[in-house]
Formats: C-alpha cells, sequence, structure tokens
C-alpha cells in the first residue's frame, strides 16, 4: 500500500488527476469517473485525487467537492489541491496563499486539505515567507500537510532547509513532470533531492500527455485537446516504447496506460502517478495499474525502450 512519506496517509496506487473535471469532463461525467476510481480503490486504501485552483478556475475544485457532499465521501478520500499563479503578481506571498488555502476549502467544501502544494515556484516571494504561510495553516488544521511542484532541485533543497532551520512544516512530496518518454529532468537531480530528504514523489503527465496510451501515431489525428503536445513524442524513439508497452501489455491482457503506470510507480522515490480520464472508458483503461505486476525483465525492457 502506498504511504505518502512523513505523513499517516495511505493512499492508492494511482492518483486521479481532476485537470479534466469541468474542462473535457462535465460535472455528471465526472462524477460518474470519481464513482467509477472509487469502486475500483482496495477498502485498505485512500482513493488519491489531485486538482488545483486554477483548474477551470475553481469549477475542478468545485465539482470534486460537490461529488463528495452528495456521496458523503470526504473522510474516506485524499484530496490534493494547490495553490496556482493565475494571475497573481506574488503567487505565494502569504497573503496569495491564505486567500488561495480558503477558496480551495470553499470550493471542496470541506474544512482541510489532504496535501497541499506551491504550484509552481514564486522567485518573486522570500520562501520564508511562503513556507510561513503554509505552516500557519497547518496549525490551524486547515492542511494537513505541504507539498511543492515544478521546482528545480536546487530551490527544493533551499525550501527544505529554510523549513528546517525555522522550524515550520516542511514539505513532504514533490509533483514533478515524469514519465517512461520524460525521465532526465526528474532523475538526473530531483530524484536524488526526494531521495536523500525522504519525500514523496507524485509525477504529472504521467502518460506523456496520453502519448503512452498508443492512440498517438506518425500520420493519425487524435481528437483530443491534448493531441499536439502529445505529437511531441511522435517518432522512432516513441514507436519503440509504444512497441515495448504494447508487448508487456499483450502479455498481462492489460491496456498500454495501465503498463506505463505500473512502469513509472514501480521507480525509486515514486508514491503513486497522477493520471486523468475525460470519460469512464478512459479510466478504467488506467485502473489495472493497481494490481499489474511487472517482472525485472519487463521493467529493464521498457526502461530501455526509452533510450
Amino acid at each position: 500500500m502506498p504511504q505518502l512519506p512523513g505523513t499517516d496517509l495511505t493512499v492508492s496506487d494511482l492518483c486521479l488527476g481532476g485537470n479534466v473535471f469541468g474542462w473535457t469532463a462535465d460535472e455528471a461525467t465526472s462524477h460518474a469517473v470519481l464513482d467509477r476510481f472509487v469502486d475500483a480503490v482496495p477498502g485498505t486504501q485512500s482513493p488519491f485525487v489531485d486538482t488545483a485552483e486554477m483548474y477551470g478556475d475553481g469549477r475542478s475544485e468545485q465539482i470534486l467537492g460537490g461529488w463528495m457532499a452528495e456521496r458523503g465521501l470526504r473522510d474516506r478520500m485524499v484530496v490534493a489541491t494547490k495553490a496556482s499563479p493565475g494571475r497573481k503578481e506574488h503567487p505565494l506571498s502569504s497573503r496569495e496563499v491564505k486567500a488561495a488555502a480558503e477558496r480551495s476549502l470553499r470550493n471542496l467544501r470541506t474544512d482541510r486539505i489532504d496535501l497541499y502544494y506551491a504550484h509552481y515556484d514564486d522567485a518573486t516571494t522570500p520562501l520564508e515567507e511562503t513556507l510561513t504561510a503554509f505552516d500557519e495553516l497547518v496549525r490551524e488544521g486547515k492542511v494537513r500537510h505541504v507539498a511543492a511542484s515544478n521546482y528545480s532541485p536546487a530551490r527544493l533543497t533551499e525550501a527544505l532547509e529554510t523549513s528546517e532551520r525555522l522550524g515550520l512544516a516542511r514539505y513532504v512530496a514533490l509533483q514533478p513532470h515524469y514519465n517512461l518518454v520524460e525521465r532526465p529532468a526528474y532523475e538526473d537531480g530531483l530524484r536524488d533531492v526526494v531521495a536523500a530528504n525522504g519525500l514523496g514523489c507524485l509525477p504529472y503527465f504521467a502518460l506523456a500527455k496520453g502519448f503512452l496510451t498508443g492512440k498517438y501515431r506518425a500520420g493519425e489525428r487524435v481528437d483530443s485537446p491534448r493531441a499536439q503536445g502529445a505529437q511531441a513524442y511522435v517518432g522512432e524513439r516513441g514507436d519503440r516504447v509504444l512497441a515495448a508497452l504494447a508487448e508487456v501489455a499483450s502479455a498481462h491482457g492489460v491496456s498500454q496506460a495501465a503498463v506505463a503506470l505500473r512502469w513509472l510507480a514501480d521507480q525509486p522515490t515514486v508514491t503513486a502517478p497522477i493520471a486523468s480520464g475525460r470519460d469512464v472508458d478512459q479510466v478504467a483503461d488506467l485502473l489495472p495499474m493497481q494490481d499489474l505486476v511487472l517482472t525485472d525483465d519487463e521493467r529493464a525492457a521498457l526502461t530501455a525502450s526509452a533510450g
């Protein structure tokens, strides 16, 4: 069972991304997606959902909050959201962090956020100010744990050292861009910081904007708002990766998406990958990753395919 290091949060193997709620999935579809996801999570785990104040300008949080209230499931869930830049001049200033948290609490219709991220680093605000604001939210019981997203190795290290020096709540996790075809940015620097400091890693774009599902290939058009981003991986290297995924998926009778997610979940320091689906069928393709067991040879073949 995945345990978020430094916390008492036992989370699901897959973290469901809420970025599609109110964007490519309307409210009814989003509720159906959440129902399907929660039904598939073992009772020993807490269904883990990730959102942010900037997703749909708060609409994603509102849809998730409404669903939790209707189903009476808040206490079973682990909910992560983020203080996002938006159009703020100093997005991680004390005033903005506290205002963002209050908005998210209202949107989510809850009295606490389980994991609250700094969505992007803010070089215009001293780390001491940001971390003190996060610490006050933790002390007030409005936030259980704090985390970072899109930080460089140097800034993440500085933030952790600052928290230690000032006796403030420290980041317990990092949310980086990391997947089978996007590895150096995490593996060549951030991973060492995460490992050395006992943090959890919760990668976003775990399916490379949909490319690792196998539906994006040269000469094929896919009706998706992510299509342009996924096209960046189309080519000889991408073909090798998709071929390796297809072989492993066929051997286990699961989707390529499930294999890609399991590979990521099995990487050192990774707690749970984040992936989303805009309808129930897409989410159903992801869920087998929870029970999938890859052999060492399969993992090695997948790693080698990405070169």
